[in-house]
C-alpha cells in the first residue's frame, strides 16, 4: 500500500509563454505560434513532473487563460462586469456576466488532456471548473427570454460534457475545481448559498455511476491567487460537514496553511464518507519559502493519526498559478515545493511502514 501524491493543477508559465501570449495579444504572432509555444510548456511541465518522480500529472493549466474561463474562449456573449471576488491583499478578479442564453462552453476540458496525454508517459489527471462557480455568472437581474432555471438546465450539461469527455478520454482522475466554496460562507455566513452550490454540483455528479465517480474528486481551498487568499478566514467546521456532502470519490482539501490543522483534521475524519480517499495539502503554494521533505513528512504522520493511512494522499495546497498572469511564485519554486511533497509523503510512508 502507497500513499498518492497529485498535483492540483496549475504550475506558473514559462517566460517563453508568458511572452508569446503577450505578443499574440498585441497582434505580433499569429494563433499557430501561441500554439506552439503552449505545446512546449505543456511539454516542458510534464517532463520535469516525470523526472521529480510524479506518479500522476497534469498539464499544469499552461494553455489555460485561468482555471475558472477556460470553457468561455470564444463565447460572445458575455459582457466584463461580473462578480467581483476579492482577495485579502486588496486585489480583485472579476468574473464575466452572461447577456443572453442558450449557454455553452466553448472550449471543453478533454481539449487539455489530449495535448498533455500526447507528452505524459504516466496517467494524466484533468482539472475542471466546478459548475456551481460558473452559475456566478448569470446576473442577479435575469436575462429576458432566458430564465435562471433554464441556465441552470444548460449549465449541468455542459459541465456533465465537460467531465465525461475527460473520462472518456482516459483521465486518471478529473478534479472539480470548487474554491468558491470557502469563499460562499464569507458572502453568507448562513450558508444557503453554500447549499444552493452543492446541489447543483450534485446534480451533475449524480449523473455518472460509482465507477466513474470513484475517478471524480473535488478540490477546496481559500483561494491562491498573486500570494493571497480570499477567504483563509472561514472556519473549516463551518464548511466540510457540507462539502463532504458531494458525491465524488475523493476531496483535495487545503491544510498546510491552516493554523489549527489537527482541528481540520478531526472535523474531516467524523465526516468522510465511507470509501472516499482524502488527499490534503502538505505544500503551501502562497507561501515562498519552500518547505523541506522531513515537513511535508511530519504533516502527513499528523495526518495519518486522523485518517487511515489507505484512504489518505497527498497534494498541494491549491494551483501555483490559477490565473496566467499570476507571476508571484516562479516556475522553479513551484517544481521545488512539488519535489518536497513528492519525497515527504515517500518519507511518510516508510514511517508507517508502508514503503
Amino acid at each position: 500500500m502507497r500513499i498518492p501524491t497529485e498535483p492540483i493543477g496549475s504550475i506558473p508559465r514559462p517566460p517563453e509563454l508568458l511572452e508569446a501570449m503577450a505578443a499574440h495579444d498585441s497582434g505580433k504572432i499569429d494563433d499557430a505560434d501561441l500554439a506552439a509555444a503552449r505545446d512546449r510548456a505543456v511539454r516542458d511541465t510534464i517532463r520535469r513532473l516525470e523526472e521529480l518522480g510524479s506518479a500522476v500529472v497534469t498539464d499544469g493549466e499552461q494553455s489555460k487563460p485561468s482555471f475558472a474561463t477556460y470553457p468561455l474562449a470564444g463565447l460572445p456573449s458575455l459582457s466584463p462586469d461580473g462578480v467581483v471576488i476579492p482577495f485579502a491583499d486588496g486585489h480583485t478578479r472579476q468574473l464575466p456576466a452572461l447577456t443572453s442564453g442558450p449557454f455553452h462552453y466553448g472550449v471543453r476540458a478533454d481539449t487539455y488532456l489530449r495535448a498533455a496525454q500526447a507528452h505524459a508517459t504516466v496517467p494524466v489527471k484533468q482539472a475542471v471548473i466546478a459548475p456551481s462557480a460558473l452559475s456566478l455568472l448569470y446576473p442577479p437581474s435575469g436575462i429576458d427570454g432566458y430564465p435562471r432555471e433554464a441556465f441552470l438546465d444548460d449549465l449541468a450539461n455542459e459541465a456533465e460534457a465537460d467531465i465525461r469527455t475527460c473520462l472518456d478520454a482516459g483521465a486518471h482522475a478529473v478534479q472539480l475545481d470548487f474554491t468558491e466554496a470557502r469563499l460562499s460562507l464569507k458572502l453568507d455566513p448562513s450558508g444557503g448559498v453554500l447549499d444552493s452550490f452543492i446541489d447543483l454540483n450534485n446534480r451533475v455528479l449524480e449523473r455518472f455511476s460509482d465507477a466513474e465517480r470513484a475517478r471524480i474528486g473535488v478540490h477546496t481551498c481559500p483561494g491562491g491567487d498573486q500570494d493571497s487568499t480570499h477567504s483563509l478566514d472561514v472556519d473549516y467546521a463551518a464548511l466540510v460537514p457540507k462539502l463532504l456532502r458531494l458525491k465524488a470519490g475523493a476531496f483535495s482539501v487545503q491544510l498546510a496553511s491552516e493554523p489549527d490543522p489537527d482541528k481540520v483534521l478531526s472535523v474531516l475524519a467524523d465526516h468522510l464518507p465511507d470509501g472516499v480517499r482524502l488527499f490534503v495539502g502538505v505544500t503551501d503554494p502562497v507561501d515562498p519559502r519552500v518547505e523541506t521533505p522531513e515537513e511535508v513528512r511530519d504533516r502527513v504522520l499528523a495526518a495519518a493519526r486522523h485518517i487511515p493511512a489507505d484512504r489518505l494522499g497527498t497534494c498541494d495546497d491549491c494551483g501555483f498559478s490559477p490565473f496566467a498572469d499570476d507571476t508571484s511564485t516562479s516556475r522553479e519554486t513551484a517544481f521545488a515545493k512539488i519535489r518536497a511533497r513528492i519525497e515527504g509523503t515517500a518519507l511518510a510512508e516508510r514511517e508507517l511502514g508502508l514503503g
